[in-house]
Formats: C-alpha cells, sequence, structure tokens
C-alpha cells in the first residue's frame, strides 16, 4: 500500500485492517513534514508479521530479520531530525486531533468534489458517490472537446495566474490534475480555489465554442508576468485585465509568477551539457 495515503487513515483505520502486507508510512502531508519539492518521503515502513523474518539488517545495529538481505542505507531508522518533528506533531494533537485532522482532510476532498463535478468529470468515487482525501478532475475530455489544443498543463499554469500551485499533474493517470486539500486550509481557501477552477472551466469553454483563439488565449499563454502584462506592447486579443486578474479577488491578493511559458519536456528531449570545457580544468589546475 503507498504511505501516501494514510491521510485518510489515521485514526478511522490501517493498512495493517484494510489487508496490506507492507507499506511505507510518508510523513509529509499526513504527519506535518513539508512534501515540497518532492520530499522529503522518508517514514517508517511497516510489515505484516509473515514479512518480519525478511525486513533488512544492518551491520552496526541489531535490527531486521534472521532472512533479511544487508543495510539498504547507511542510517538504520533514516533522519532522526523529521522523525522528531512528526513524533512532536502526533503527540500534540492526540489521538482525536489526529482523527479529526482525518476527517478534515475527506471532507475537504468531498466539498471539492461537490463543487466542481458540474464542470469537470471525477474519477474513482466510491459506491456512495465520495472521495476519499484526493480527487483526481479528468481533463482528457475536455481536451478532446477543444480538439486538443487544451490540457491539464494549460489549467495548471493558469492556476499561477489566480495565486495558486497547481496540483499533482496527470499522476496517477495522464490527463488529469489530483487535489489533496488535506485539513489544513480553510473553507474560505477552499472556495477561492474552487472559484479559479470554475473561472478556468469558463475560459476552456470558451476555446471549445470558438469564441477564444485557439492557440491565442489565456491558458495557452499562462502564467502571465508582471513584465509581460505591463509591457508597452500587447498584441493578445485578450485584455491584460483578464490575464492578470481574472477574478475580482486577485487584485487583492495578487502573486506574480517570475517566468512564463516554458516548455517543460523540452530540456528532456534536447540534451546539452552545461559543464566547463576540459580545457577549462587544465588551465586551473596550471594556475595553482
Amino acid at each position: 500500500m503507498d504511505g501516501a495515503n494514510m491521510n485518510a487513515q489515521v485514526g478511522l483505520t490501517s493498512p495493517g485492517a484494510i489487508g496490506a502486507d507492507i507499506c511505507h508510512l510518508n510523513l509529509h502531508k499526513t504527519f506535518s513534514i513539508p512534501h515540497g519539492g518532492g520530499g522529503p518521503g522518508m517514514g517508517p515502513i511497516a510489515a505484516a508479521a509473515h514479512l518480519a523474518p525478511y525486513l533488512p539488517r544492518h551491520p552496526l545495529v541489531k535490527t531486521g530479520g534472521s532472512r533479511g538481505i544487508r543495510a539498504l542505507s547507511a542510517a538504520p531508522w533514516g533522519s532522526a531530525s523529521i522523525l522528531l518533528i512528526s513524533y512532536a506533531y502526533i503527540r500534540m494533537l492526540g489521538r482525536d486531533g489526529l482523527t479529526d485532522a482525518t476527517r478534515h482532510a475527506i471532507l475537504s476532498a468531498n466539498y471539492f468534489k461537490a463543487r466542481l463535478e458540474r464542470h469537470y468529470p471525477a474519477l474513482y468515487s466510491g459506491h456512495n458517490g465520495r472521495v476519499a482525501h484526493e480527487l483526481i478532475l479528468d481533463l482528457r475530455p475536455l481536451k478532446q472537446a477543444s480538439g486538443g489544443t487544451i490540457d491539464e498543463t494549460d489549467v495548471a499554469r493558469r492556476l499561477m495566474d489566480f495565486g495558486f500551485h497547481a496540483p499533482t499533474v496527470s499522476f496517477p493517470v495522464p490527463g488529469t490534475l489530483m487535489i489533496e486539500p488535506t485539513e489544513s486550509e480553510p473553507k474560505d481557501e477552499l472556495d477561492r480555489f474552487c472559484d479559479a477552477m470554475v473561472a478556468i472551466r469558463a475560459e476552456m469553454q470558451a476555446v471549445i465554442d470558438g469564441k477564444a483563439d485557439p492557440r491565442d488565449n489565456v491558458l495557452k499563454n499562462a502564467p502571465h508576468t508582471a513584465a509581460a502584462v505591463s509591457a508597452s506592447e500587447w498584441r493578445h486579443p485578450y485584455s491584460r485585465e483578464q490575464a492578470a486578474f481574472p477574478l475580482p479577488w486577485v487584485r487583492a491578493r495578487k502573486v506574480w509568477p517570475s517566468v512564463g511559458r516554458i516548455d517543460h519536456p523540452y530540456g528532456d528531449r534536447n540534451l546539452m551539457c552545461s559543464c566547463p570545457p576540459i580545457s577549462a580544468y587544465a588551465e586551473v589546475g596550471s594556475e595553482k
């Protein structure tokens, strides 16, 4: 079981109760460790009793099982400093607080679903029409309706004009947005995000209906930087105000993106070395 889903389990159920054989209990998101930059996603690995003999051993510390393989990392228990942060978080919240955090995370995700499912198709609902702590919005039908011009990356970049960092893009399903509000956001912030997503959906519909240029529109050009909006020349068919202040509340708390649209796969498909030439190293050696 993927331990990132503990945000919907703590206090209500557990990987063992569900039937998982082994689970990495990620400390980010669920236990207060930041998730920015891709990590740190470390945390304890819990295993069922029948796997205990096979847990990895360590040459310096007695750990693991009788039939375990050699150490997988230099430190037998990972980063102790990170573990202390989560330990303090758990102790301060207590049993009831941790359970309430789970309930609020699930409630927030379902609030998103209730507000957004009329505008975006939602994937993976349970038999009662609810989701857990994540909401996956399917952008593929809308991409098809727009003739393939508008996709999930355009929505992700347009969110920056509203002051939001995009949620997870194209994971676990390509062409989707996976939104995890967690338990920490107040209702006002949830509403602002939903308002932004509804406004973006209207912008997508303008492209689908032919009211907006399929190539030169607020979605394809997002995000809009302060330098671009304040430049003397503006050649787009939409206004500067629509680009930078798509909703009234954005003007009062505008966060300007520092960089405009970047072709994110370009670097992966066009590899180049940015290292100095070998001759440069030889010159440094000769100076010494």
